[in-house]
């Protein structure tokens, strides 16, 4: 979710999700660029250089592009080893101030990302604490970009939780410094969380409004300021999922359907993690709003998507899905349900 390319994909099994993931780590826990040499490796020894904090921001980069297609279940232990890492040579190396800040920033990004994967494991507490780490580092470097990708994020959080007041006023913190900022697409994201907070307030109306206020955001990308490589997901398919989600909350789910279906139908391949949580929303929409056999279809359709995911919210979206299809009395709804169901319970043995 947080960047604009990936490797291919391979295998649909689990198996083949897992090994392809183990060689990807394996590879990124080494951190080394292809141009490297023994003269710029990183080594526990001599002057950290330009050289060898590109090696450690190249190795968040690739936690970033296994993290969009695979979800953070498998990634966030690495993350925390990558983490340990930046903050050893922090402690430990001899490195001019420039380097020095820089590397701190690193840090601060790499916690932030931390936190994100431990989130998506629907894992809030600790969530929480590496926000809190990214947060008091963007404010000892004064560092702007980092604090409004901080607050939009707990912003974000705290919607989750079902605290969407705090989910508007650290939003609101967010917009205020995106304004200063000057990135078109980062207020456009910004102002979408806000209207994901008003929704779950009931402020329908003025969800609304931030919404509309978002995709006029979004059609002026070109102008200002370009927006960060984190808010390169943001875009019409993200808009399209959000005002569904607003229909959702106001309960009209049959036309939610038409905006998740445009979603599903925009969003890039190289998202796995979003493609699996936008069929199983639809397929929800379309089973709350009657539409049992198609809702039925999606939800199995899932499959496809869940086999190379690992995510606590796409795995608790599902079981939402699970449920409705069991209380209700159609064939196909039950059929789907114990196919569901049987794949859930194979992943918990796995």
């Amino acid at each position: 979710m947080r960047s604009a390319t990936f490797l291919a994909q391979e295998g649909s099994s689990d198996v083949h999700r897992r090994a392809f993931l183990a060689d990807s780590l394996g590879a990124t826990a080494a951190v080394k660029l292809p141009a490297a040499t023994p003269s710029t490796a990183l080594s526990s020894k001599g002057t950290v250089g330009t050289a060898h904090l590109l090696e450690l921001r190249e190795g968040l980069r690739s936690l970033y592009h296994l993290d969009d297609a695979y979800g953070g279940g498998d990634v966030r232990s690495l993350a925390v080893k990558h983490l340990r890492r930046v903050r050893r040579v922090i402690n430990t190396r001899d490195y001019p101030d420039t380097i020095g800040r820089q590397l701190r920033l690193l840090a601060g990004e790499t916690a932030e990302h931390c936190a994100w994967l431990f989130y998506d494991a629907d894992d809030q507490e600790q969530a929480r604490a590496y926000w809190g780490e990214a947060l008091t580092t963007a404010t000892m470097l004064r560092e702007t970009a980092l604090e409004i990708l901080v607050l939009a994020s707990l912003s974000m959080q705290a919607s989750f939780e079902g605290h969407p007041r705090d989910g508007y006023d650290l939003a609101r913190a967010a917009q205020e410094r995106a304004a200063q900022y000057g990135s078109r697409v980062l207020q456009s994201l910004i102002a979408s969380r806000e209207a994901r907070a008003l929704s779950l307030m009931r402020d329908d109306s003025g969800a609304s409004r931030r919404l509309a206020d978002s995709m006029r955001l979004v059609e002026r990308a070109d102008r200002g300021r370009p927006s960060p490589d984190w808010a390169a997901f943001h875009g019409h398919a993200e808009l399209d999922y959000a005002q569904g989600l607003l229909y959702t909350e106001a309960g009209h789910h049959g036309r939610a359907t038409s905006f998740l279906r445009a979603a599903l139908t925009h969003q890039d391949r190289t998202y796995g993690r979003n493609r699996a949580l936008y069929r199983l929303t639809l397929a929800r929409s379309l089973v709350t709003s009657g539409e049992v056999d198609e809702g039925a279809a999606q939800a199995v359709a899932s499959l496809e998507h869940l086999d190379e995911v690992e995510s606590g919210r796409v795995l608790r979206r599902l079981t939402e899905v699970v449920d409705l299809l069991a209380a209700t009395d159609a064939t196909s709804a039950r059929q789907a349900a114990s196919e569901l169901t049987e794949y859930v319970q194979e992943r918990g043995a796995a």
